[in-house]
């Protein structure tokens, strides 16, 4: 038998969630769990406690950051004189310097 799955407060997560997501919704998603540095399971479970997301500083949460805003900037790149924004996009921008500013306070 396996070992309990125990959350920070020493609590068994026994309750499996599931739910479907569009394509570009599952993008975004990884992007931001990426960007978070936290599991996917934390970050979802985080998000959706409304408790506030703790970006975590680290070298690979960095790395994140930067490969997910190269992409931004390669899209960007690729739209001609700001048209056809894609809001996902945006908002992933927006997202990403959320993480950038809180990283500055840490």
């Amino acid at each position: 038998m396996s070992e309990k799955n125990l959350d920070y407060y020493g609590r068994f997560r026994s309750v499996n969630v599931s739910f479907r997501v569009s394509p570009e919704e599952g993008k975004l998603l990884n992007s931001l769990v990426k960007i978070s540095g936290m599991t996917k399971q934390d970050y979802i479970t985080e998000a959706l406690l409304s408790n506030q997301i703790i970006i975590q500083p680290t070298s690979r949460t960095y790395k994140a950051i930067k490969d997910e805003l190269s992409a931004v900037i390669s899209e960007l790149k690729r739209i001609e004189a700001g048209r056809n924004v894609d809001v996902d996009l945006l908002d992933l921008l927006s997202r990403i310097t959320s993480a950038i500013d809180s990283l500055k306070e840490a």
